[in-house]
This record gives C-alpha cells, structure tokens and sequence, in this order.
C-alpha cells in the first residue's frame, strides 16, 4: 500500500472521520467547528443530512473494502489498472445510499420516529430495526454479497474485463448487500455516535475477513434480534 493514491485514500478517511469528530465531540466555539457544525448537522436540513451521512459511509466503508484495493493494486502488477477508477466506482455506490438514507432520515423525522439528531425516538421502531438487521444478517443475499467480498481475487478475476470502474461499482454494491442493515441501524445506536460508528465499523471489516468472518455474522444476527426483543419489551 505505497503511492500517491494510498496517501490520498487514507487522507480522505482520515478527513471524513476528522469531520465527525468535529461535529460530535464539544470543543469550544472556534469558527472551523461552527462551519462544520453548519455544513453537516443532522439537524441543519436535507442537504447537510445528506453530508453527514456522505461522511459516515466513507469513513465507515472505504476502509472495509481496503483488502479489496490492495489485491485490485496486486493484479495491476501484472496489467496496467486505473485504481482511482476503481475507487470512485465503489464511492458512486455508497454516495447513492446517502442519498437514500438522507432522505429516509428526513421523512422518518417528519413522521415523529426519530429525533432531529436522527435518534430512534420510538422503542418499538428501534425493536424493529434491531430484529430486521438481525434477521438480515441469515439471509441468503447477506451470505451471497460476503462470499464475493471475502474472496477479491475470484471477483476481479471473474469481472475484470469490464473495467475498473464498473468492477468499482460491482464491489460497492455487494459490500451495500454486505452492510446497508447495520449502517440503518446508526438511527438507533446514534447518528453522531462516535462509539457505534467505530463498532459498526470494525464489525464489518471482521465479516469479510475470509476466516474469521464466518465466525461472527450468524452470531452477530442472533445477539441482534435478542436486542430487538429486550427493546421491545422494555
């Protein structure tokens, strides 16, 4: 992971996750954080929702797909690759779930289910977005987008004459079919919520590890939907 694009890949994580620090740790009054605050409070309007949540996917998912880069990175030593191609296919793709989220958010807090932090204000909507994400996590879509997430080489060998950017968006949809559940289930851990988002964050890097993450989804849906419940009955 040497290069230009490696340091201009990890400089834009480091920026998103530098932003939502900003907007939710309290560090005094300084015009930078007032602008930032401005720009992408999820109380500020559709258009800063869409940047909050814009940050939050490429910070929460850009490095999960990192094991997918490198080894697109290893076959471009054999053949000439155009890596920012690749990424900026794979970004199309979490761009567009913002967008969707962003504008589920603004409707879920117009119908009086979330707060104007994006935070589950109804027990029983949280119940069911709990047990949902749970259940997600048995389907066979959840399995099938992993087993192509888990193995990168197969895929890229598989689609690879179709060109880094639509290979981009190939991998941004299955990682979507892979985390689309847990990211949904930010409207109940907390928007803003630094701690879920490095947990989410880590917990799906983990599911696409070839061997360990067998391990952990099956697992991760039943203490999901044990949740759900707990919720549900409080």
């Amino acid at each position: 992971m040497r290069g230009p694009h490696w340091l201009a890949l990890f400089g834009a994580v480091l920026l998103a996750w530098a932003a939502l620090i900003a907007m939710a740790v309290p560090s005094g009054d300084s015009y930078a954080r007032a602008l930032v605050e401005t720009l992408c409070s999820p109380s500020g309007g559709f258009w800063s929702t869409l940047t909050m949540w814009a940050l939050m996917s490429g910070a929460m998912m850009a490095p999960t797909a990192l094991p997918a880069f490198a080894t697109y990175e290893d076959l471009g030593s054999q053949t000439a690759t155009r890596f920012g191609h690749l990424v900026a296919g794979y970004l199309v793709i979490w761009l567009g779930f913002a967008l969707i989220a962003a504008l589920g958010q603004t409707v879920l807090v117009r119908a009086g289910l979330l707060d104007t932090l994006g935070t589950s204000r109804v027990p029983v909507f949280s119940a069911g977005l709990l047990i949902g994400a749970g259940l997600y996590q048995f389907s066979t879509l959840k399995e099938a987008c992993l087993s192509r997430c888990r193995a990168p080489l197969t895929f890229f060998m598989q689609h690879w004459d179709e060109g880094p950017f639509r290979n981009g968006l190939r991998l941004g949809l299955d990682c979507l079919g892979c985390c689309w559940a847990l990211m949904a289930l930010a409207w109940v851990g907390g928007v803003m919520n630094l701690g879920f988002m490095a947990l989410a964050m880590v917990l799906m890097l983990l599911e696409k590890l070839p061997q360990l993450g067998r391990w952990i989804t099956k697992p991760l849906g039943a203490v999901l939907i044990a949740s759900g419940a707990v919720v549900a009955f409080m």
